[in-house]
């Protein structure tokens, strides 16, 4: 029988994920602390452009997470670091220097979190790396707020220790060391500025990508384990992926594209083949079979929605609704994906 549990590695990146999540949630919170405290008007801007890049990057980190496919919880430490930092942040024991001293550094660990989860995606498959790939926005723009942070230290502890302004010159370094990240890393990061507010169609396509890509490492790898590793992640996904167009996708199209009801008869078929793949030596020559026709449904599948079902929401949605349709169906398949998780750890 061809296994369908997540293996090690692929959670240990699920946790890492919900760390980055959960100290995303925190740097947030504190942006909003330091624009409440600040009164110069110069640092209070510069604060809440990098309050709503964070706000639009926590919603970047939230797709990225759902399209990996698992709904971890951070460690324990992260947490009670998150927890140490709250009370810091609220009390009176550090300087507003010392307070964005820690934020800079929470900066610098999320920016490292970032790039670690990039090198461990091409250690488990190309699957991981291709549900990743959004996380390079964020890193690129922690590492700009990292520069900013800089400036602000120099003038809030300038500040404190003499009680004058420092040289204006420290913004000139900053606007420098903005530039050279731009030069270095623009070419090779898609900015993704409204990738908080993809569309269904957007959403639904990035699925599709990661199931051809988890379909051809299994076709590629002469590794039975490995066949098995990607069996289950192409199992969770495809299962996932249908019941959330069930449950919000297709009644919302359903009153104008006429093929509904096919969509649905398609993906009914297709879970019949998922349950009766699972069942199968993943070496045995009629899983290989059984592979390629489930393969062969989930393309069909695929090419109407693209081609047809994204056409009728673009006709028939407005951008505001296809935008809400995406998030409702994220938030089914987190919903899914958790219930999930959930069935494996009692199973164990």
């Amino acid at each position: 029988m061809v296994a369908s549990l997540t293996d090690e590695k692929r959670m240990a990146i699920g946790e890492q994920l919900a760390g980055m999540r959960a100290i995303q949630n925190l740097l947030i919170a504190n942006e909003q602390y330091f624009i409440q405290e600040c009164n110069d008007q110069d640092i209070r801007d510069l604060l809440r452009k990098m309050l709503e890049d964070d706000q639009k990057n926590l919603g970047i980190l939230e797709t990225v997470i759902t399209q990996y496919g698992i709904q971890a919880q951070p460690k324990e430490t992260i947490e009670e670091m998150v927890q140490k930092n709250q009370e810091l942040m609220k009390g009176s024991k550090l300087s507003m220097y010392e307070k964005l001293t820690k934020h800079e550094l929470l900066k610098h660990g999320q920016v490292m979190a970032g790039l670690l989860v990039h090198k461990a995606a091409q250690v488990v498959g190309a699957d991981v790396e291709a549900a990743i790939t959004p996380l390079n926005t964020i890193n690129f723009e922690n590492r700009g707020h990292q520069e900013q942070l800089k400036g602000m230290m120099e003038v809030f502890g300038v500040r404190e220790l003499t009680g004058q302004d420092p040289d204006q010159g420290v913004w000139g370094r900053v606007q420098d060391a903005m530039a050279a990240l731009s030069g270095v890393f623009g070419s090779a990061v898609t900015r993704t500025s409204d990738k908080s507010d993809m569309n269904v169609q957007d959403v639904i396509r990035m699925d599709h990508q990661k199931v051809n890509v988890l379909f051809m490492e299994i076709e590629r790898s002469s590794d039975p384990q490995k066949c098995q590793e990607f069996f289950g992640q192409l199992y969770q996904d495809l299962s996932v992926h249908a019941e959330a167009e069930e449950q919000v996708v297709y009644p919302a199209v359903r009153g104008f594209y006429n093929q509904t009801q096919e969509l649905y008869d398609e993906q009914a078929e297709m879970k019949t083949m998922l349950s009766e793949l699972k069942s199968l030596d993943i070496n045995s020559s009629q899983f290989k079979s059984r592979l390629q026709q489930l393969k062969d449904a989930v393309m069909h599948h695929v090419n109407e929605e693209e081609n047809m079902m994204f056409a009728a929401i673009r006709n028939n949605c407005s951008s505001d609704q296809q935008e809400q349709l995406a998030t409702q169906f994220k938030e089914a398949k987190k919903e899914l994906q958790t219930q999930m998780m959930q069935q494996m750890q009692s199973a164990r």
